[in-house]
């Protein structure tokens, strides 16, 4: 669900994070993090979705980065911020990282205490689900986004092939299909997107089918298998760091 540069249709304009820190300040290596991390591209991160509690305490975001798209291809796009305010001594820290799907973002936060239905996606800055099924799945990875650690994803904003491949672990070694591949697909014309999963037994068969995906010659995604289907717990290699499509085999 990453709007483009120039969201389409364009319906209003832009909106522009405000992170509420006038008078607030920080240690100097905290304030710098932020500068560096997250504030240095202010005026070109999007708020897709954002919470604060009545107290002013705590502030979450999920901002889409403008700037990705010119840095290193694949990266995610998507940035999750986390903000803790000290109203008496008027001090803040943070917490970010960034994400390649809207729904992991959500349950990034989720996870550090934002209530579930407080941050929805503005429906008016993304193209919206294209079925059920993807509704579905979206709701599942912003609840249970802990349950899997993320071993690689790719990002292509391209008009005529807007895809996003996310390969997951389950940290439960007795999980059925303990890899998965998520997969995120925007339809420029109809202008909405789908999102779909796919379970593998080996960290291998996930990454092949991702590198697959991107250079065109991927099959259907394989089903996850029923938790009944799992024998044995499965050996967890670490996954490679991110990749460009069209590695050498």
């Amino acid at each position: 669900m990453l709007p483009p540069t120039e969201p389409v249709p364009a319906r209003k304009p832009i909106p522009q994070v405000d992170f509420e820190l006038d008078d607030f300040d920080a240690d100097e290596e905290m304030y710098l993090d932020f500068y560096r991390q997250v504030a240095v591209h202010e005026d070109m991160l999007v708020p897709l979705a954002a919470h604060h509690t009545p107290n002013g305490a705590h502030s979450y975001y999920v901002l889409f980065d403008r700037t990705a798209t010119w840095g290193h291809p694949g990266m995610p796009q998507l940035l999750a911020v986390h903000l803790q305010r000290d109203r008496e001594k008027r001090t803040f820290t943070f917490e970010q990282d960034g994400m390649p799907l809207p729904a992991m973002a959500q349950s990034w936060l989720i996870h550090r205490g934002c209530p579930q239905n407080t941050i929805g996606l503005d429906p008016e800055l993304g193209p919206p689900p294209a079925d059920e099924a993807t509704r579905v799945l979206e709701r599942r990875l912003a609840g249970d986004g802990d349950h899997y650690a993320m071993g690689y994803s790719y990002t292509r904003d391209d008009p005529d092939d807007t895809v996003t491949v996310v390969a997951l672990r389950a940290l439960d070694e007795r999980a059925p299909s303990p890899f998965r591949v998520v997969v995120e697909e925007v339809d420029t014309d109809a202008w909405t997107h789908t999102l779909r999963e796919g379970g593998f037994d080996t960290v291998g068969e996930a990454l092949q089918w991702c590198d697959d995906r991107l250079t065109g010659e991927a099959g259907p995604l394989p089903p996850v298998r029923p938790a009944a289907a799992a024998s044995r717990p499965a050996v967890l290699p670490k996954a490679p760091a991110p990749r460009p499509p069209g590695r050498s085999r």
